[in-house]
């Protein structure tokens, strides 16, 4: 049967194999670089266990010739993390269990990979009711659509759907934080609980014990964020040894409910 010699970027490694021309990506990532996190399951592009994301995009890795995937960028499930920090999108789908089995949970976590880049590039789905906006908002009605292409036999949807709004919630955290715009974007609303970082831990500001008659020592604590600061302590000093010199020092917080 007649070959080629291709390179496949695959993982942001190039990769030279020759290949029949009828070879699927699916099968040169699985048989010839031993890359099986891209699973087969219907080989007729309707299950989604196969995606993988080229130039960006999911793709059905099935459906695609590995001849023609010559010069994209390809990137498998096992590309996604950065070492041993693993990708938001992993975490998320790791933190809401969000799969059984796990045999589709790479295509899943690939198609959320790009289904969150193609929401937020304004890209949108048959259930998209407002198209004047940039950005899609992803409830868990798009949600939905957006991933009804990767099915799970397992029916572990209804983690699956919180998983993808961790995610999204943590992918627009992300960009903020590399673009320097702030807190995000938060479009992406639904059944998952959305968990930001602690905004403040307790500081305590102690102040010295005043030596001297008269002197008072203020030292204001830091209430951590929606706890309410308790009430004054009230911090007594030793007696001087001289009659008529007394050193006291007091404590002064907010009694108030911050």
């Amino acid at each position: 049967m007649p070959t080629t010699s291709i390179t496949l970027d695959v993982n942001g490694s190039p990769h030279r194999l020759d290949v029949d021309n009828r070879t699927s990506l699916l099968d040169a990532l699985r048989e010839r670089l031993d890359l099986t996190g891209s699973k087969k399951g219907c080989d007729h592009g309707q299950c989604g266990a196969c995606t993988v994301l080229v130039d960006g995009r999911r793709t059905n890795s099935c459906l695609v010739l590995a001849v023609s995937a010559e010069g994209s960028d390809i990137t498998t499930v096992e590309g996604l993390a950065d070492g041993d920090t693993l990708h938001p999108v992993q975490q998320a789908f790791l933190d809401r269990d969000a799969y059984q089995c796990g045999y589709c949970t790479p295509g899943q976590i690939c198609s959320t990979v790009g289904m969150i880049e193609e929401a937020r590039a304004g890209m949108p789905s048959h259930v998209t009711t407002d198209l004047t906006d940039g950005e899609i908002e992803l409830d868990d009605e798009e949600v939905r659509e957006r991933l009804s292409g990767n099915l799970c036999r397992c029916g572990a949807y209804m983690n699956i759907v919180p998983a993808v709004h961790d995610a999204a919630c943590a992918h627009d955290a992300t960009t903020a934080a590399a673009t320097g715009t702030g807190t995000g974007t938060g479009t992406s609303t639904g059944e998952a609980t959305t968990t930001p970082a602690a905004a403040a831990t307790t500081t305590a500001a102690t102040a010295g014990t005043a030596a001297t008659a008269g002197t008072a020592a203020t030292a204001a604590t830091a209430a951590t964020a929606g706890t309410a600061a308790t009430a004054a302590t009230a911090a007594t000093a030793a007696t001087a040894g001289t009659a008529g010199r007394a050193a006291t020092a007091a404590t002064a917080t907010d009694g108030a409910t911050r």
